[in-house]
């Protein structure tokens, strides 16, 4: 006579709770990755999107014997600059507010003027500006792009 083997499977409740954990799992990692997929928003000037705010931002630059000129005529505070230096097909970059103990600790504000002596070793270098707003976190700096201004050396 043969022996029927004792085949235990799971029961139907486990199962349901294994297949509601699973898919509350996916939900939770699709939710994190598209989150993670959108910037959060920083603005300025009454809830205006920062990127916005780069495109009138109005400075003049200008580069003679190592000494960086700096003027903001226009109406958007600056709060810091990037400058990239360009040399023999790579490039460099580095904050000003770091760099330059002359950077005012507020920013370059409407009509503001600055000067500080910096050697930049390259062929050219680019100023991008910083701006700050605020976000749902507090203050946040954005560095706008790179279509700054662009001096030779």
């Amino acid at each position: 006579m043969r022996m029927k083997k004792s085949v235990k499977g799971l029961s139907p409740v486990i199962a349901t709770v294994l297949l509601i954990t699973m898919v509350i799992v996916i939900a939770l990692i699709i939710f994190f990755w598209i989150r993670g997929m959108t910037a959060e928003a920083i603005t300025k000037f009454d809830g205006q999107n920062i990127q916005l705010v780069c495109g009138q931002v109005a400075f003049e630059a200008r580069y003679t014997g190592d000494t960086l000129y700096v003027t903001n005529p226009g109406n958007v505070p600056i709060f810091g600059m990037d400058v990239k230096v360009i040399s023999d097909g790579s490039h460099t970059t580095q904050d000003l507010r770091l760099t330059s103990e002359e950077w005012p600790e507020t920013g370059l504000n409407q009509g503001m003027a600055f000067s500080d002596i910096l050697p930049f070793d390259g062929d050219e270098i680019i100023l991008i500006p910083v701006l700050i707003g605020e976000s749902d976190e507090g203050r946040k700096t954005y560095v706008c792009n790179e279509e700054g201004h662009t001096i030779t050396i």
